[in-house]
């Protein structure tokens, strides 16, 4: 294609849209291959392992558990090798793949090795930067220290998508996350390798992208939904035939590159200032050490954080 076709969707059914983490976009195109009998490769979060790994589904009800935002990074193990045979074994069948741009990267180049490029759709996400798995695993366990968790999600829009939540059950009472989604976007814990990623551009090593659609009151302020909306840019030509049968299950908008910026999209993530004292005191003190101190906003980050959002 000449160029990336940008759109703001939204899917239709407010129900999904409430379980989603932004415009149900993943919901809609997953639907599409389940509903055919195709496969989707996607990752999910596995409460005994306190981490996300990739798997084959073919239901529904298994794709939801993978359905929203995640901040942690996503183990592929043998699930590309089981994708592969899956394809071989059932010739008249599609693949859809989901994953951060790196992994979209890598599967397709997996695909074309062995053949399988054009059976398989890649979908990528945009991505903030994937935070060291052990942080999150020992938070998790020392939460669980009170009861067994269940029901994670990094971004609950019971207050809406632009004042979502992280949010996990334990023992059947819903508590707070926020803590650990503070260290991650304030940028403690996020890998080395993120801060010099490739693949936070526009055009991608994919068939379509999708992520959230921010600051959206200002370029269609008519269109604007609080339980969010997803930005989708279409990369390729197949990506766009794809889309056009999923379009009739979404409300959507057609956009630019320009309205649709965000940092992620031009370039990686930057590392925190202090990020070599946030694993220096973690070596030093703990899980929990860091959590309180680096985890609680102080009276004097609220303020400027109110200062920021003021600023245009």
């Amino acid at each position: 294609m000449e160029k990336t076709l940008v759109y703001a969707c939204r899917t239709k059914d407010r129900e999904v849209l409430a379980k989603s983490s932004s415009g149900g976009a993943f919901t809609a195109i997953s639907d599409y291959f389940l509903d055919r009998g195709d496969a989707v490769l996607c990752s999910a979060y596995n409460y005994d392992e306190h981490r996300a790994r990739f798997g084959l589904v073919f239901t529904k009800e298994e794709r939801d558990a993978a359905r929203g935002s995640m901040y942690m990074q996503s183990y592929a193990l043998d699930s590309w090798k089981e994708g592969l045979m899956w394809l071989r074994q059932n010739p008249d069948r599609m693949l859809l793949f989901t994953g951060t741009g790196c992994q979209g990267a890598a599967f397709r180049k997996f695909m074309e090795m062995n053949g399988m490029a054009k059976r398989a759709f890649i979908v990528d996400l945009i991505c903030h930067g994937a935070p060291s798995p052990k942080i999150w695993a020992e938070y998790a366990r020392s939460l669980e220290r009170e009861g067994r968790l269940s029901n994670l999600n990094f971004k609950n829009k019971k207050t809406g998508w632009s004042k979502s939540v992280g949010t996990v059950c334990r023992g059947g009472e819903e508590i707070s996350i926020r803590k650990y989604r503070r260290i991650y976007t304030d940028r403690y814990t996020i890998r080395p390798s993120c801060h010099v990623c490739p693949y936070t551009r526009i055009d991608r090593e994919t068939d379509i992208t999708i992520g959230d659609f921010w600051h959206m009151e200002k370029s269609m302020p008519d269109f604007v939904d609080e339980m969010g909306t997803s930005l989708v840019l279409i990369h390729t030509e197949r990506g766009e035939e794809l889309f056009d049968k999923i379009k009739d299950k979404l409300d959507c908008r057609e956009s630019n590159t320009v309205d649709c910026w965000q940092l992620n999209l031009e370039e990686p993530t930057k590392p925190s200032e202090i990020r070599h004292k946030f694993w220096s005191d973690y070596r030093k003190h703990g899980i929990d050490y860091c959590m309180e101190h680096y985890g609680s906003v102080t009276l004097m980050r609220r303020i400027e954080r109110k200062i920021k959002k003021m600023l245009p």
